[in-house]
């Protein structure tokens, strides 16, 4: 019962709210959360929060996920940037509250949005990757198998696919030829280099 008026409440909250998992990936949202991103709820569960709303400092993202790795739990804000439904860009700030039932747990993350007004023009943000999601995508770009990239960064053939399978949705990449076309059209990639290497400064967290 308690479970279910925590939905409801969840639902009809005005805030813009999403439950993630630790590495960001949405679980829930609900309407408010989906109407800043001009979709339903249902549609931003499995997306990446920080594909959704840009960090507008790459270190504050890192500083939380080490603190997160150590089990702290912390309220973290984040400012960010998106763009809105009618194509304005927008500005804010993102609150994670790690949640769970028990310290032990992995907690999950409640994410609540405050828009704080429009933004002024940005400079373009380059694609979010790791360092290892851009020696594999380099790798790949110069023919090497599955197999090869794992011996080359030291990861399993299926670490491998894991870090493929999660640029691939979050690119909507259809398959590995598209995925490295993609990794160039956004400038993961150097253009005109071989062995392909990637291009200037790498974001993002593992």
């Amino acid at each position: 019962m308690w479970r279910n008026r925590a939905l409801m409440l969840f639902d009809r909250v005005a805030v813009p709210v999403a439950v993630c998992d630790v590495y960001g990936m949405v679980q829930a949202a609900n309407p408010a959360m989906a109407a800043e991103c001009g979709t339903t709820p249902g549609r931003l569960r499995g997306q990446d929060v920080l594909d959704l709303f840009r960090p507008q400092e790459s270190d504050q993202v890192e500083r939380i996920a080490q603190a997160l790795r150590l089990r702290h739990r912390s309220r973290y804000q984040v400012s960010v940037r998106w763009r809105a439904p009618d194509g304005t860009e927008r500005h804010g700030e993102l609150t994670a509250d790690p949640v769970s039932d028990t310290v032990e747990d992995t907690p999950a993350l409640l994410v609540m949005l405050r828009v704080q007004g429009e933004a002024a023009p940005a400079e373009p943000v380059p694609a979010r990757v790791t360092l290892i999601e851009a020696r594999i995508l380099a790798l790949l770009a110069g023919g090497a198998t599955s197999a090869r990239a794992a011996r080359e960064t030291g990861l399993t053939t299926d670490g491998v696919t894991y870090h493929l399978r999660r640029l691939s949705a979050r690119w909507g990449a259809a398959n590995r030829t598209e995925l490295v076309a993609r990794a160039y059209a956004l400038g993961v990639l150097a253009i005109g280099v071989w062995p392909p290497v990637a291009a200037g400064r790498i974001t993002g967290i593992r």
